[in-house]
C-alpha cells in the first residue's frame, strides 16, 4: 500500500539534512546507533506506556526526549528469530529459523541450524565495512554449540558477556544473583566502548537477560517493591490481561519480582544516557529501544514470576501471533532529528526494517543482493507520516502456550493497513481484524469481510510460497498438529460415530429457520462465549460462504473432539 506522500517526505528530510550542512554520507557526521533490546518485556511493562505498579523514569525520558511508534512488531513471537530479522532484515524462516535455537536435537527436529549462517549481510557487519566501530554485549542466542560460531562472525568487533549460546552464569560465574546484576555489567562495557570510539561513527548493541525467566533480583532491588499489592483487575491491565492475572497463584510476589527487575533494568539504562550527555554523544547519537517479543506467560515451568509481565490491551503474550506476543515497544531518540514527545499512533513499523532505516540514516549503501523484507522508514523516525509500502508476515509452526490439545492456530498472520489476518496453508481458518478499531484482537470480523479475507489469505499465501522449503511447515500443515506438538489421538469409529450424532442433533437445535445452514447469529445462540464463538465460526466455514453447512458444522466439530 504505497502513498504518494511517501516521495515528497523523503525529500523532505534529505532537504532538512542539506540546510543543516549534516548529511548523513559524510563520515565525520554519521551518527551513532545503540540498539538496546530487552528480553520478554511487555509492551505496556513501563510507567509511560501504562503499567501501574513499576517505575520508570529513565524509560520515561527515553519517550519524553523522542517518538514512540505504537504499531512496533518484531517478526517472531520468540527470540532467535525475532533477532534475526533485526540483524538481516529478513523474515527468519528465510533462515530456516523458525523458534528459539536450542541443542543439536531440538533445533534438528524443528527443520533448524544450530545457529544463523554467519555469511548472511547483518546490519554490523554492513557498517563495519562502511567504517563504524561495532560492539555486541549481553544476550546472543543466534547460535549454540561448542562450534558455534561467536558474535565476530557477524561483524562485531568488541563483544561482551556472550559466547555463542551457553548461558555466562554455567562460565565459571557462580554468584545466584547474577542475572539481577547483568545489565549493570553490560552498561559498563557499553559505556567502555564509547569512551573509547566518541572519535568515530560506532554501533552497538545492548540486549539484556532480563525480564526473561527466571527472574532473582537482589534484596535490594526487591526492596522498594515489598509492600506493593497488585490487582488484578486493575484498570490499567485490561480486560484480557485481568483475566489472565487473575490466574496467577502468587501475584503479589510475582509483580514485586517483576518490578524490582523492571526498575533495575531502568536505573542501568539512566546510567547509560546520562554517560552520552557527560560524553557530549547524545545529540550524535541514535537511541533504538525494543524488546525481543511479548510478555512470558507464567504458566511455563521456570516463568511464574516473569509470566505476569503486561501486554496492556492486547491479546496473548509470547509464542503467539495475536498483537500481545508480536507487538513490542519501539521508542526512537535522537535530539534533534527525531521529534521528542511524539507519539505515533498510526505507522506500521516492524523489525525488519530496522537495517534499513539504521543503513539510511547512516548514508551506508545496502550491499548488492541483499533483498531486505523490510522498508527504510527513516523518513517515519524523523517525523514523517505515511502508509508502509509492504505488508508485515508472520509464520508460526509450533504450540501456544496454554493450549493443552496441540492443535494449531492458524499458521500464517498478515498485517495491511488496518487489517490483520491470521490463515492456515490451505486458506482455512481465517481470522480477521481490525487492529485500528480493535487492537486487542476481541472481534473477528471474518464473516463481515469476504473480500478482505480473500485479497489478504492470497497475499499470506503467495508470501509463505517464497520461503525455503521447511520439513516441520509440512508436518504442521498435513496434520493441523504444532509442530512440536503432541501426537494426534486416535478416535475410534464408535466414538466418531458418537460424535457425529451428538453434532447433528445439536446443529438441529441451532438451525432455527430450518434453511439447513446456521448464520453466525444462529451459531452462536447459547454459546457460552460469544468471542469464542466469533473466533471459531470461520475455521468452520470450509467454502467461506458465510454460513455453516450441517456437514461443515459436523466434520469440524468431530476434528476439535481428537483431543
Amino acid at each position: 500500500m504505497k502513498s504518494t506522500c511517501m516521495g515528497l517526505s523523503r525529500c523532505a528530510v534529505v532537504a532538512s539534512w542539506v540546510v543543516a550542512g549534516m548529511g548523513p554520507a559524510a563520515a565525520s557526521e554519521r551518527p551513532n546507533v545503540i540498539f538496546i533490546l530487552t528480553d520478554d518485556q511487555g509492551w505496556a511493562d513501563a510507567r509511560f506506556a501504562g503499567h501501574p505498579y513499576v517505575r520508570t523514569p529513565n524509560l520515561d525520558r527515553l519517550a519524553r526526549e523522542g517518538t514512540w511508534f505504537k504499531q512496533f512488531y518484531v517478526a517472531s513471537t520468540v527470540c532467535s528469530p525475532s533477532r534475526t530479522a533485526f540483524m538481516t532484515s529478513h523474515y527468519p524462516a528465510r533462515h530456516h529459523i523458525h523458534g528459539h535455537i536450542a541443542a543439536h536435537g531440538q533445533n534438528a527436529a524443528r527443520s533448524m541450524p544450530d545457529w544463523l549462517d554467519p555469511q548472511a549481510p547483518t546490519l554490523a557487519s554492513i557498517l563495519k565495512q562502511a567504517g563504524y566501530a561495532t560492539a555486541h554485549v549481553g544476550k546472543w542466542h543466534l547460535g549454540s554449540g561448542p562450534d558455534a560460531p561467536t558474535p565476530e562472525s557477524y561483524g562485531f568487533d568488541f563483544v561482551r558477556h556472550t559466547t555463542g549460546n551457553r548461558p555466562y552464569w554455567e562460565e565459571g560465574n557462580a554468584d545466584p544473583y547474577f542475572r539481577a546484576k547483568s545489565t549493570g555489567l553490560f552498561v559498563d562495557e557499553v559505556i567502555a566502548f564509547a569512551k573509547a570510539n566518541k572519535g568515530r561513527p560506532f554501533y552497538a548493541n545492548l540486549w539484556t537477560l532480563v525480564p526473561h525467566a527466571p527472574l532473582k533480583p537482589t534484596p535490594e532491588q526487591l526492596k522498594a517493591y515489598e509492600s506493593l499489592v497488585p490487582q488484578a483487575g486493575d484498570p490499567a491491565f485490561g480486560p484480557w490481561m485481568s483475566k489472565y492475572l487473575a490466574g496467577a497463584k502468587d501475584l503479589k510476589s510475582q509483580m514485586q519480582v517483576f518490578c524490582a527487575t523492571l526498575a533495575d533494568l531502568d536505573a542501568q539504562l539512566g546510567r547509560l544516557f546520562d554517560a552520552l550527555d557527560e560524553l557530549k554523544l547524545s545529540d550524535r547519537t541514535v537511541l533504538f529501544f525494543s524488546s525481543d517479543n511479548g510478555a512470558e506467560d507464567y504458566r511455563i515451568g521456570n516463568a511464574a514470576n516473569a509470566g505476569v509481565g503486561n501486554t496492556g490491551p492486547l491479546r496473548a503474550r509470547k509464542r503467539s501471533m495475536y498483537e500481545g506476543g508480536v507487538r513490542t515497544f519501539g521508542l526512537v531518540r535522537w535530539p534533534g532529528r527525531v521529534p521528542a514527545g511524539r507519539v505515533d499512533e498510526t505507522s506500521v513499523v516492524g523489525a525488519v526494517d530496522f537495517l534499513p532505516t539504521v543503513c539510511a540514516l547512516a548514508g551506508v549503501p545496502l550491499p548488492p543482493g541483499l533483498k531486505p523484507d523490510g522498508e527504510d522508514m527513516s523518513d517515519l523516525w524523523l517525523g514523517g507520516s505515511r502508509p508502509r509500502a509492504r505488508p508485515l508476515f508472520w509464520e508460526w509452526l509450533f504450540n501456544v502456550q496454554g493450549r493443552e490439545d496441540g492443535y494449531m492456530p492458524p499458521m500464517l498472520a498478515v498485517r495491511d493497513g488496518a487489517w490483520k489476518l491470521f490463515v492456515n496453508p490451505d486458506g482455512g481458518g481465517a481470522q480477521l481484524y481490525d487492529i485500528v478499531k480493535d487492537a486487542g484482537e476481541e472481534r473477528d470480523v471474518a464473516a463481515q469481510h469476504p473480500e478482505v479475507v480473500k485479497a489478504l489469505s492470497g497475499q499470506a499465501l503467495a508470501w509463505q510460497k517464497t520461503l525455503p522449503p521447511c520439513a516441520a511447515r509440512e508436518q504442521a500443515a498435513a496434520t493441523g498438529l504444532a509442530a512440536d506438538g503432541p501426537p494426534r489421538r486416535a478416535v475410534s469409529a464408535a466414538a466418531a460415530a458418537k460424535t457425529a450424532r451428538e453434532r447433528t442433533a445439536m446443529f438441529k437445535v441451532k438451525d432455527t429457520d430450518r434453511d439447513g445452514k446456521l448464520s453466525l447469529e444462529e451459531y452462536l445462540h447459547k454459546f457460552p462465549d460469544e468471542a469464542e464463538g466469533r473466533r471459531r465460526f470461520p475455521t468452520f466455514d470450509a467454502d467461506k460462504d458465510g454460513v455453516l453447512t450441517e456437514e461443515e458444522f459436523v466434520t469440524m466439530g468431530q476434528v476439535r473432539a481428537r483431543k
